[in-house]
């Protein structure tokens, strides 16, 4: 693994993390109390997929090695582990909770649409850079 595989899995997941955060302090504060946590968190998805395109395809552009699938995997799959982590902590010593509590709060529907976007995310760099690179 190279440093710009690193960094690059780094900077993709600050973004997408970053914009999660936005979308889920306005989630919290304005949505959830009109609609409840299931619509708002189901609402929210799409917004994230769209993050995770336009940040995926700006990190591929960037990278200099990114011909290669297996490069583009190792970012999105790295900057999974970083989301996963800090999903983890912040639920741990922001939120009190336990870890398997991280995993298992969420509402049915919502918590797997929740999993399946994970998944997309670590997946995006590679889809994109087939689009991009090609």
């Amino acid at each position: 693994m190279t440093p710009s595989i690193l960094g690059s899995a780094i900077v993709y997941f600050a973004l997408v993390f970053g914009t999660g955060f936005a979308l889920g302090t306005i989630r919290t504060l304005w949505v959830v109390p009109r609609l409840g946590v299931r619509y708002a968190e189901l609402l929210e998805g799409p917004f994230m997929l769209f993050a995770m395109y336009i940040a995926a395809g700006w990190i591929i552009r960037r990278l200099p090695s990114s011909s290669t699938a297996s490069t583009r995997l190792w970012v999105g799959f790295i900057a999974l582990g970083l989301s996963v982590g800090t999903e983890i902590l912040m639920g741990v010593f922001l939120m009190g909770m336990t870890v398997a509590a991280v995993f298992t709060h969420h509402d049915p529907v919502s918590g797997a649409a929740f999993l399946a976007l994970l998944l997309v995310f670590a997946l995006m760099p590679w889809f994109r850079g087939k689009s991009v690179v090609s």
